[in-house]
């Protein structure tokens, strides 16, 4: 239990089904086992990586006064510019010692949803950085693609009918984020750390890494064991989302990053939520008498904003409203 498993997943990018049925065999395994694991074989091009992450620190390196124009903390919609300890995923940390980029699908100010001033819902709020929007919307697109592709293995381990997910992703939420972890040495206690243990929120989280490490994932014994980088890979896992659709049969596990020693570290998830009112119930091969369905219903948008409030002091609402 001191490796996370890789899987192959180029079979799911061919019309062989028995190859589809070996992969999705792997990727269950490693769901009841884990919560976690690699991926390799993805369609995901070592230039189109390269482009987003040498963008991702040209950003990060501007004066904080220019990432502030998108600050994260000025927008309902929860896109742009979070600084340093914005965010605090262990409650029992100080703040996380990161900054980060957040943006998701970009939806105009006449959309529907933009009108009617739906939560989670809006364009996109990018830096005046030549190339960069074509490109992280185009990448947003690709991730999202690759997360629906795992997304449909799934199906055929939890016998549900193969487009479930896909008509359940139409306008998702998902969110592509970019993250500069400073060296250790400028954390303002040994106390913080770069991302305090934590589960992710949502459906599944696609991982890319830099070679920094830092990556800890606690394992069904309670270890914290390393998840170094892979290269060509993501680390691939699942959030409380999917946990509550599965009944728990799939792992929502806890995760932190240690700040490195010496350098930055930076690192671009992709969190795979769907549409905003999707409804979260356990799924009918889920349950049955011995095991009945553990948490109640909810939608998308409800559990996001519930999460976020406990992680972001900016979304809750002030003490006697």
């Amino acid at each position: 239990m001191n490796q996370l498993p890789i899987i192959d997943i180029a079979p799911l990018y061919t019309d062989d089904q028995s190859a589809w049925q070996s992969v999705a065999s792997q990727i269950d395994h490693a769901c009841r086992e884990w919560g976690f694991f690699y991926i390799k074989g993805h369609p995901i091009s070592p230039s189109r990586i390269e482009a987003v992450l040498d963008s991702a620190k040209q950003f990060f390196t501007l004066p904080t006064t220019e990432k502030l124009q998108i600050d994260i903390t000025q927008t309902r919609h929860h896109r742009g510019y979070g600084a340093i300890a914005t965010e605090q995923l262990d409650p029992g940390r100080p703040s996380d010692l990161k900054e980060t980029f957040d943006m998701g699908l970009h939806l105009p100010d006449d959309h529907p949803d933009v009108l009617a001033e739906k939560p989670l819902r809006g364009p996109n709020r990018h830096p005046s950085i030549p190339g960069w929007e074509p490109l992280l919307e185009q990448h947003y697109l690709d991730m999202q693609a690759l997360a629906q592709t795992l997304l449909r293995a799934m199906t055929l381990a939890l016998n549900i009918e193969p487009d479930f997910f896909d008509t359940r992703f139409n306008q998702p939420v998902s969110v592509l984020r970019m993250i500069h972890y400073p060296p250790r040495h400028t954390a303002s206690s040994e106390e913080q750390q770069g991302a305090g243990a934590h589960t992710d929120y949502g459906c599944i989280t696609l991982l890319y890494q830099d070679a920094a490490g830092g990556l800890q994932v606690r394992n069904v014994k309670g270890q914290w064991i390393d998840a170094p980088p892979i290269d060509g890979t993501f680390v691939v896992n699942l959030g409380d989302m999917m946990a509550r659709w599965s009944n728990d049969r799939y792992l929502s596990t806890p995760h932190r990053v240690i700040s490195p020693l010496g350098v930055d570290r930076y690192s671009m998830p992709f969190f795979a939520e769907p549409h905003p009112d999707t409804v979260i119930e356990c799924l009918p091969g889920c349950q049955d008498a011995q095991h009945p369905a553990k948490y109640p219903i909810t939608t998308c948008a409800e559990f996001l904003l519930s999460r976020f409030a406990d992680t972001y002091a900016y979304r809750r609402e002030p003490e006697g409203v």
